[in-house]
């Protein structure tokens, strides 16, 4: 089936399954210009009347269409929990949705979605970026070490999401994953992630791994480098 537009698309499928809710948004890579050919619509519902929240996937008027529905409070639960992890896929699908549908709900909603954008998450403990370069170092000891390809290719995909991980959360910066590993990065640092991508995409088509060694290096020097001796955890705590 042809696609037609997708905000005709989205407006037509809330007429028919969502007329009586209270808010409705467009969200995702057709908001942001950033569609493709496998590219879905996503869909935020907002309906007083449900109990709880639910998702759901089908294909209407030539899209693959994902819709998230709430009421007036649930989705509150969903931002905290990827608050939490440092992914905020639902305050963000919220913030830069398109308004289908409102009943004055959706103006408070969306700067409750910006305003926890714009704080970005908690900030990391000096223990924890320590544990964060441990196991940075632990990666990259595996990686130089390792003679076996099929081991070290994904070796460096752990490395890649630790190192990531790290940059952002040290600079209280959301996190990704998958395809949101560079966006993320590149929202904080355009140059770096231009650095970044080269030194994996050199390994991955090559083999040589000193631009990665030199840039995780680079990532952990002002935290003091890579962490292995002295480094315990749990150690005089009461364990079970």
């Amino acid at each position: 089936m042809k696609r037609i537009d997708p905000v005709k698309a989205a407006r037509q499928f809330i007429g028919k399954h969502f007329s009586n809710c209270q808010g409705a948004l467009l969200a995702g890579s057709v908001v942001r210009g950033e569609a493709t050919e496998t590219s879905d619509l996503d869909i935020v519902i907002f309906d007083k009347r449900l109990p709880s929240s639910y998702r759901d996937s089908m294909f209407e008027f030539g899209w693959a269409i994902e819709v998230f529905v709430h009421n007036l409070t649930s989705y509150r639960y969903f931002i905290e929990m990827d608050c939490k992890v440092a992914k905020p896929s639902m305050a963000r699908m919220i913030s830069e949705g398109i308004i289908l549908r409102d009943e004055g709900i959706l103006e408070s909603i969306k700067k409750e979605a910006k305003d926890i954008l714009e704080k970005g998450p908690e900030i990391w403990s000096e223990e924890t970026v320590r544990t964060k370069r441990y196991f940075i170092t632990d990666a990259l000891d595996d990686f130089l070490g390792s003679k076996n390809r099929a081991e070290y290719i994904f070796i460096a995909n752990t490395l890649a999401d630790l190192v990531h991980e790290f940059v952002l959360r040290t600079n209280r910066q959301w996190i990704g994953s998958s395809k949101w590993i560079i966006r993320s990065l590149n929202r904080y640092d355009e140059k770096f992630t231009v650095e970044f991508v080269e030194a994996f995409d050199v390994f991955y088509k090559t083999g040589e791994k000193n631009k990665v060694v030199k840039l995780v290096d680079k990532v952990l020097e002002p935290y003091g480098g890579r962490l292995f001796e002295e480094f315990s955890l749990g150690k005089g705590e009461d364990n079970p």
